[in-house]
């Protein structure tokens, strides 16, 4: 095509932009609504996320489960499109969801492409027009609205929707363009880092990752930044051969970046044993003996953590594993209790936005209409889901963020 006109351009047909045109178009019939996406077949980080199960949402979801801008607009957000409105809607598509651990809702089918095809039916029966493979370029303020150029040609709308996503999977096509466009609209870009993203261990610094690669626990992570605990996440660590993994590695990654970002001192460790203090811990061990004489150090650290972790911890010590819980050194045994509260991880680096679940930073959420998405810098202009400055926590999050700005939007543009 050479020239096209529409009421509404949404740019980006991932989960924030298939749920703003259904939304658009069900407020009102009769804007024409154009969804544009570079890929010839849209949807690929929908496809690709919970292990292709897609976790759709989680049954309990507050600002509080989100960083980056004011958590005030996270809420207002969220509260005009809740998670029980999330599930009315995909149930309404033709999805059930359940409940699995921590409260991730996933489709009954744990098939993501059965909540791709939904949306993508439900965009269609809504009456909106679809366009694949037409990568935008460039979208420019005009005097009736915007002209977007894509490979496909010029299209001229009145209003205009950027839902490119973030820098996370670019394979997916979030490539970070949409961020250009905004910046170039007038909009203030927080400067991104990867988020949820596994992070790589320098084994020059006697990390114990590679040895205990596959092994899962759960562990308390703490945030050290400026010399000071700033943060601490509880959950499942996965050991792999790069590093660490799993939920809080994943949901500690975003912290760890900002702060690198900032050059500010960061470092991270791990305890083993949640909930215990130096105190609490040391009477354990010093009352040990008296129950278990004949134990091994080795086997009663096994009963706190998994038998390959209590090994690597006491060689990386240089504790003799197989002394007798009565003949262990107060020395010793204070060390060990202090390796068990916090582990060093010698964090060296992320894998990238290659291996990244979302983007942190992107749109100063300062500057968008919490009411209805819309740019207080530029009138017409909306954006949406992974573009704005705002990101979850691995849990199904980061998707309920596109569904309740998807909405938003839509009925603003709707009404």
């Amino acid at each position: 095509m050479d020239t096209s006109i529409t009421d509404v351009a949404i740019v980006g047909a991932g989960a924030a932009g298939l749920a703003a045109a259904i939304f658009t178009r069900r407020a009102n019939p009769t804007r024409s609504v154009l969804l544009l996406d570079g890929a010839r077949e849209p949807g690929a980080k929908i496809l690709v996320s919970g292990g292709a199960r897609c976790n759709v949402t989680n049954r309990v979801v507050s600002e509080r489960d989100f960083w980056g801008g004011r958590r005030a607009i996270v809420r207002r957000v969220l509260r005009a499109f809740t998670a029980d409105d999330a599930i009315c809607f995909f149930r309404e598509l033709g999805v059930s969801l359940h409940e699995e651990t921590d409260g991730k809702l996933f489709p009954d089918t744990n098939r993501a492409r059965d909540v791709l095809t939904a949306l993508l039916r439900g965009a269609d029966s809504a009456g909106v027009r679809l366009l694949t493979d037409h990568r935008v370029l460039d979208v420019q303020a005009a005097d009736d609205g915007f002209s977007i150029v894509a490979t496909g040609g010029t299209i001229r709308c009145r209003q205009v929707v950027l839902a490119t996503g973030g820098q996370s999977l670019p394979k997916s096509g979030s490539d970070g363009a949409g961020f250009q466009f905004a910046q170039r609209l007038g909009h203030t870009i927080v400067p991104t880092t990867p988020a949820l993203v596994p992070l790589i261990l320098d084994e020059a610094r006697g990390s114990i990752h590679r040895r205990l690669s596959g092994v899962s626990h759960d562990v308390e992570l703490a945030l050290w930044v400026d010399c000071r605990i700033s943060m601490r996440l509880g959950g499942a660590l996965l050991w792999t051969h790069f590093g660490i993994s799993g939920p809080v590695a994943l949901n500690a990654s975003r912290h760890w970046l900002r702060a690198e970002l900032e050059h500010r001192p960061v470092k991270l460790t791990a305890s083993f044993c949640p909930g215990e203090t130096f105190d609490s811990l040391e009477r354990l061990w010093t009352a040990a003996p008296s129950r278990r004489p004949n134990s091994s150090v080795l086997t009663a650290l096994a009963d706190h953590v998994p038998a390959a972790v209590a090994s690597a911890l006491l060689d990386r010590l240089r504790l003799d594993a197989a002394v007798e819980l009565a003949h262990l050194a107060r020395t010793n045994r204070r060390a060990l209790v202090q390796a068990l509260l916090e582990w060093p991880l010698a964090v060296k680096g992320s894998r990238g936005y290659n291996h990244a679940e979302a983007t942190a930073g992107g749109v100063a959420l300062d500057e968008i209409n919490p009411a209805t998405m819309e740019s207080r810098i530029r009138q017409g202009l909306y954006l949406i889901g992974e573009m704005l400055d705002v990101d979850g926590r691995i849990g199904g999050f980061n998707f309920q963020w596109a569904w309740s700005t998807g909405y938003v939007a839509g009925r603003a543009l709707g009404a």
